[in-house]
């Protein structure tokens, strides 16, 4: 009880930022993904398809959505890597660029008054907590249901 407990705990505490969060970011027509998406790329420069699905945690199907509509809109480019024609190669256009830069500021700056309910020792103990659950949870399988 005690675990299935604190998993719907997280889980509502999650929804509830990403209600917040994703207000802002469809004001700007923007999914979390594609934020994220964007920030990366902003933040680690230009990346293959499935460098940036692991990055966001997205699967390759999504993530081929997710950088065709950023595409659409003229904020990403995928080009051909000259010496493996399969691979494509991402970067942030001139505008992808100019939109993440002006918007993520405001979107931290969201997202430190929305942590803010806790005090910095607890932020950084949650920040733990999520590491050694999500490094471990992938070292073990699931038993079957």
């Amino acid at each position: 009880m005690r675990a299935l407990d604190a998993y719907i705990k997280l889980s509502r505490a999650r929804k509830a930022l990403a209600d917040q969060t994703n207000g802002m970011l469809a004001q700007r027509g923007l999914t979390e993904s594609q934020l994220g998406t964007l920030e990366a790329l902003h933040h680690l420069g230009p990346m293959s398809q499935s460098e940036i699905g692991d990055k966001l945690l997205v699967t390759g199907g999504n993530m081929t959505m997710v950088l065709r509509n950023l595409e659409k809109r003229g904020l990403v480019r995928r080009q051909r890597v000259a010496h493996d024609r399969r691979q494509l190669r991402v970067s942030l256009t001139e505008a992808g660029g100019a939109l993440i830069a002006d918007l993520f500021p405001g979107h931290a700056s969201n997202i430190v008054d929305l942590m803010g309910i806790l005090c910095a020792d607890e932020q950084e103990q949650l920040g733990r907590l999520c590491k050694m659950l999500g490094t471990q949870t992938r070292e073990e399988p699931l038993r079957q249901a």
